[in-house]
């Protein structure tokens, strides 16, 4: 069931639209575009190869804003299939985790792409070794989160709303469009509160400035996302008994 409505979720999404799956590589570029020309251009970042930097970081951000805020919608949005058919309703949320991964995957494509040929090279061993761990471990962080937005969502149908907001305050507390070097140690302190300053940092690490990343930020997060991801599983399924009367 999943698959399929993968399937669906990726066939659909720019069904008839003139530039179809390109739309995967479009929309991030130009969003790419926008901040190297306000970041590099117009306040000239100190960063070296700032447009490399912030592709790095700004993908899998994408990956996680559009699951939770299409998540937080998603039992609502088939409340007629809740209603009528029996079936775990985690499958609504999987589903949309599972086809933004898949488009991030694709679109990270291009990132390894501009990477490779900006003349900063690639370290081969390092991606293979930790980039898949680093988005596995994103994966489990995004699809906790999706599974308590997408519950309360249907008690509390500003959610959804609330969640763009959050988004697009969240983005500026992660080291996306600027580095933690320099920092004041307050401001440090805050940012290493936010779960994705240490996933966003570890890609950078890997693909940007080809070292490994620190494993006690990672490994601790990892153990995190676990635990948090049973605690969510837990809050889904008691607000789960009464979807179909409140839908």
């Amino acid at each position: 069931m999943i698959g399929s409505l993968v399937r669906r979720e990726l066939r659909g999404r720019y069904k008839g639209s003139f530039a179809g799956f390109l739309w995967n590589y479009i929309n991030p570029l130009a969003q790419i575009l926008v901040y190297i020309l306000v970041f590099d251009v117009i306040f000239e970042s100190n960063l070296d190869y700032f447009y490399v930097y912030l592709i790095v970081g700004l993908m899998p951000w994408n990956m996680l804003s559009s699951t939770i805020v299409q998540s937080s919608g998603c039992i609502f949005a088939q409340a007629d299939m809740v209603k009528k058919i029996y079936f775990p309703r985690e499958v609504l949320v999987l589903s949309v985790a599972t086809s933004q991964l898949v488009n991030f995957l694709i679109s990270y494509l291009v990132a390894f792409i501009i990477v490779l040929f900006s003349g900063m090279g690639v370290n081969l061993g390092l991606i293979v070794l930790y980039l898949p761990l680093i988005i596995i471990i994103e994966y489990i962080f995004m699809l906790g989160l999706s599974l308590i937005l997408a519950a309360v969502d249907v008690y509390f149908r500003d959610m959804e709303y609330i969640t763009g907001v959050v988004t697009m305050i969240w983005v500026w507390l992660t080291p996306i469009m600027y580095s933690t070097e320099g920092l004041p140690d307050a401001l440090l302190a805050i940012l290493q509160l936010n779960p994705m300053t240490h996933i966003i940092e570890a890609y950078h690490a890997v693909l940007y400035y080809k070292v490994a990343p620190n494993m006690v930020p990672l490994g601790i997060l990892a153990l995190s996302a676990l635990v948090f991801l049973a605690v969510a599983e837990f809050i889904f399924i008691k607000l789960e008994q009464h979807f179909a009367e409140e839908l």
